[in-house]
């Protein structure tokens, strides 16, 4: 890694950060290494996988795809800093209930997903659930349980929609 550094100021879970960032430094790797942030998981490193998302001004990204200095000026939340959200909440216990959560190297990214499916995607069916969580690799739930916990928060959602399928994968 280069010792090329550039000054950067983010937010990270509300905490106002100034630092100077090795250039080369993905985002997961700063959050990791330097704020004690593990909850972000690397897996492939080559954005496949999902284990390493956190959330940018409010979209999910790839940690292990961007850069630490991309995130100059940027507001950053991880599911460190979403875990006391009353959405998250929801979905941590539908997780368990749908026993959901196996081995947990995933579960931070399926979790951002699975929040950012909640808030944008309120009226998504099981194969939208589907597609959706495509993008995030888990290796001991088969799917079913976490499409099961998802779809569970999305019927207790008042504002989504009752004519979701009841069709189990």
């Amino acid at each position: 890694m280069s010792d090329r550094c550039m000054h950067a100021q983010f937010t990270v879970n509300g905490e106002s950060v100034d630092a100077h960032v090795p250039v080369r430094m993905h985002l997961v790797d700063y959050l990791r290494d330097e704020m004690g942030l593990t909850g972000s998981h690397l897996g492939c490193e080559h954005g496949v996988c999902g284990a390493c998302q956190v959330m940018v001004d409010g979209q999910v990204v790839r940690g292990c795809l961007t850069l630490a200095v991309q995130a100059d000026g940027k507001n950053i939340q991880t599911i460190e800093g979403l875990s006391e959200s009353r959405e998250l909440q929801q979905l941590q216990a539908a997780f368990l209930k749908h026993n959901a959560f196996q081995c947990g190297f995933c579960s931070a990214g399926m979790l951002l997903t699975a929040l950012d499916i909640t808030k944008h995607h309120k009226t998504a069916t099981r194969d939208d659930i589907k597609e959706l969580i495509s993008g995030n690799y888990c290796r001991c739930t088969g799917y079913q349980a976490i499409v099961d916990a998802i779809e569970s928060v999305l019927h207790a959602n008042p504002s989504s929609s009752s004519t979701q399928s009841g069709v189990k994968v």
